[in-house]
């Protein structure tokens, strides 16, 4: 059985004032335990698809008729929701959640980001055989933490049908930010298509669901805004990989209804507020394959934890969030007026959307709409691709000039032979076994990009969340140096669409991932493709070497941008087996999936 790591954040009467003023508190009073809302710590029990409070709960999963975004759908639902309603812990209980399978099919449920033993993990085959047909489980574990976390289904692509549910965990102890109301927003993409056919689709043809590919209009304003030569050069680039600089997400809004509480954006979906009210907005990335950039017009939000756990507060205007992460912020709206809950698709193709307000019925206008995002080669990290042959790329034909490649003729790219790629500056796989070569704790990994917010993103346009910025209000207790480093490349192949760890699928490996029980190790993941990788370890904590020093951050899932080289410090105490994978759906059916073996 795994030992549950006890998470505490003892924090001093100065350490929270100091915090409270961050976050234009200002009183020792504005600390105190009774807030001006309702629940006790600003909890609420106001959510759109339901709330169960725990220790104990009862889940029932079907596959019935429901309308989504006002047409006739089938997805699968938990207590007759979908998305599934709000699970509602605290900690130090013991809960106990039961789960009954009314599928034809076998099914599960994985508590995204608990610390727990093993066989209450969730995930089928690696931990626990499943929940079949008409069979009940029952999930029993002590929770040993708190914050915003979620839950979803870990067989076959459920998950993209709707099998997911937010999962909050009130704190023991005073938390160190101060707030009147809450509202959880979990972001999710909808699409009326099977999952399955999406994933043949992807096979037949990665550009499939691309229909943003770029025109002779805008070769033209390229040359009119970088130059015929440097216009040029980029085009051939894309053209000497096979790719379209415009490949910014697999799943697009071509199919995707993107959604905020179940919500389409034409069902405007409204959180109530009372002006002077400070609100703490809980922000879970439900989706299957989709990256949102958040951000409240006329609203300034403090980011004050990620991944559920606390940090030191970051004003800012706008966060990108990655698959299966999680943010808090902090938002106190002053007037009484509406204010728009605009998450928009990292590749621009749609947008979820939902309403501030003091009063239903009210809207705010929907912001204009960025441009299509287009990966240049400095936002895809081409300084760092020290292995790719520039001056040596063949002309452009004019199919590949004016952007109008069939993708489902495009030759294989194989990701794994791009030699380089993130490697500038750092240390080539094996050489982490000299000591004396290795990093110090908390120092940021060569390669990585923690300061960049990502691709699409204009970071002078207004102030965005970035890696860098998260730091811990603790140090995490185990300040032990890693014993050694594990490197680990994630690979893929673009035309087979086949995503891998170190250029093997999960079927193609013969073993775990070891972990020793209770060592201290780094773990360096090298992404050596050209998507954005959101990567989760099961049951420990990853803590982000961002430049934090003894502040680094815990994370459960960690954003790997194209040719960024990323390390996080791992205590494996949880003895037993565990899944690491990429969270993109698609992506981890694909292969991109291991199994680590703590022993």
């Amino acid at each position: 059985m795994a030992r549950s790591s006890v998470i505490t954040h003892p924090l001093s009467r100065r350490r929270l004032l100091k915090g409270g003023a961050a976050l234009g508190i200002g009183s020792a009073a504005a600390l105190g335990l009774r807030p001006a809302w309702a629940d006790p710590w600003g909890q609420t029990n106001v959510y759109a698809k339901g709330v169960e409070e725990g220790p104990e709960v009862a889940l029932a999963i079907r596959r019935e008729s429901l309308e989504i975004d006002g047409q006739a759908a089938l997805p699968y639902t938990i207590n007759g929701e979908s998305p599934g309603p709000m699970i509602r812990l605290k900690e130090g209980q013991d809960a106990v959640l039961r789960v009954t399978n009314l599928l034809d099919e076998p099914t599960s449920i994985h508590w995204h980001g608990l610390i727990l033993p093993p066989d209450q993990d969730g995930v089928p085959g690696v931990s626990f055989a499943g929940i079949a047909p008409g069979e009940t489980f029952t999930y029993r574990f002590p929770v040993r933490q708190n914050g915003t976390y979620w839950y979803h289904s870990h067989s076959g692509l459920q998950e993209q049908l709707g099998h997911a549910g937010p999962l909050i965990i009130d704190a023991a102890e005073r938390e160190p930010f101060r707030y009147d109301r809450e509202h959880v927003l979990l972001l999710t993409d909808w699409t009326f298509e099977d999952p399955m056919t999406v994933f043949r689709n992807l096979k037949t043809a990665e550009g499939y669901y691309n229909f943003q590919e770029r025109t002779i209009a805008d070769f033209f304003a390229d040359v009119r805004e970088k130059g015929f030569a440097a216009t040029a050069e980029m085009r051939g680039m894309w053209a000497k990989m096979r790719m379209s600089s415009r490949d910014i997400a697999d799943v697009t809004g071509s199919t995707y209804t993107y959604l905020l509480n179940g919500h389409s954006p034409e069902e405007n979906w409204t959180a109530l507020f009372k002006a002077g009210e400070r609100i703490r907005l809980r922000v879970i990335n439900g989706s299957a394959m989709s990256y949102f950039d958040v951000r409240i017009p006329g609203l300034k939000m403090t980011v004050v934890a990620a991944d559920g756990q606390p940090v030191q507060p970051v004003p800012v205007d706008e966060f990108r969030i990655a698959v299966a992460e999680t943010y808090d912020v902090l938002v106190a709206p002053e007037d009484d007026t509406a204010y728009t809950i605009f998450a928009e698709s990292m590749d621009r193709s749609g947008y979820a959307r939902a309403t501030l307000a003091p009063r239903e019925g009210m809207a705010a206008e929907i912001p204009e709409r960025r441009k299509i995002a287009d990966r240049g080669m400095e936002a895809m990290g081409a300084h760092d691709m020290g292995g790719m042959d520039h001056a040596g790329m063949e002309d452009m034909n004019d199919a590949d000039d004016m952007g109008s490649m069939d993708h489902s003729e495009m030759e294989g790219m194989d990701h794994s032979a791009m030699e380089g790629v993130g490697n500038a500056g750092g240390r080539e796989p094996g050489d982490g076994d000299d000591e004396a070569g290795m990093l110090a704790p908390g120092e940021a990994q060569p390669g990585s990009r923690y300061g960049q917010a990502g691709i699409g993103i204009d970071p002078d346009a207004r102030r965005t969340l970035v890696y860098r910025d998260l730091k811990a209000f603790t140090p995490w207790p185990d300040r032990r140096e890693p014993g050694r480093e594990l490197e680990l490349r994630l690979t893929g192949n673009m035309e087979r669409y086949m995503w891998s760890f170190d250029g093997k699928t999960f079927s193609e490996v013969t073993g775990p991932i070891h972990f020793e029980k209770d060592e201290r190790l780094r773990l360096i993941l090298v992404n050596e493709t050209m998507m954005e990788h959101p990567i989760h370890l099961h049951g420990m904590w990853m803590e982000l070497e961002n430049g934090q020093g003894e502040l680094i951050p815990r994370k459960h899932t960690l954003n790997i941008k194209p040719g960024e080289r990323v390390s996080a410090l791992i205590t494996a105490d949880a003895e037993g087996s565990w899944a690491f994978h990429c969270h993109l759906l698609y992506h981890m059916d694909a292969g991109m999936f291991r199994v680590v073996k703590v022993s």
